[in-house]
């Protein structure tokens, strides 16, 4: 791992990159989050791309299924457009990328702009598709405390 190229497309190596926080150091922004799950996703660390997704969607998540695109993809590359801080507590970002992979059916690119949350000095991706069956004054399910309509309801 230590010499291998991190596939985010950063031009450091993996151990320096995004191999920090798969091994368990806090991504320090959306973006560097982001970056670590599109490696996580080339690498097969499937482990990693559920624990770095909000805690209250990870039962949510089809493990079966991200391991076989995961696995059964061969990666080629990421692009990063904008990464969009927005300030408040807890504070929520988007980063806008695009990826491209190719697989048994061809090559393929996927743009999308993802929302992320960050609580306690963690970011977390918010899964636009795993749905939470809250209402608006219920807690929000990023742990902040508030409600979910005064935090993360615009983001899903």
């Amino acid at each position: 791992m230590s010499n291998t190229p991190c596939p985010c497309g950063s031009d450091q190596l993996l151990a320096s990159c995004c191999g920090r926080y798969h091994a368990g150091i806090p991504a320090p922004s959306a973006e560097a989050l982001m970056r670590s799950r599109y490696s996580a996703y080339a690498l097969g660390l499937i482990d990693y791309l559920v624990r770095s997704t909000l805690a209250a969607q990870q039962a949510g998540l089809d493990r079966d299924a991200i391991l076989a695109w995961s696995l059964g993809s061969t990666w080629l590359g990421l692009e990063v457009e904008e990464a969009q801080l927005i300030e408040g507590e807890p504070q929520h970002a988007y980063v806008t990328f695009t990826a491209h992979w190719r697989d048994e059916s061809g090559t393929h690119n996927h743009r999308e702009r993802s929302a992320f949350v960050c609580n306690n000095g963690h970011w977390y991706f918010i899964d636009p598709t795993v749905e939470l069956k809250l209402g608006r004054n219920d807690t929000c399910p990023c742990a902040s405390g508030l409600k979910f309509k005064k935090c993360c309801a615009s983001y899903f």
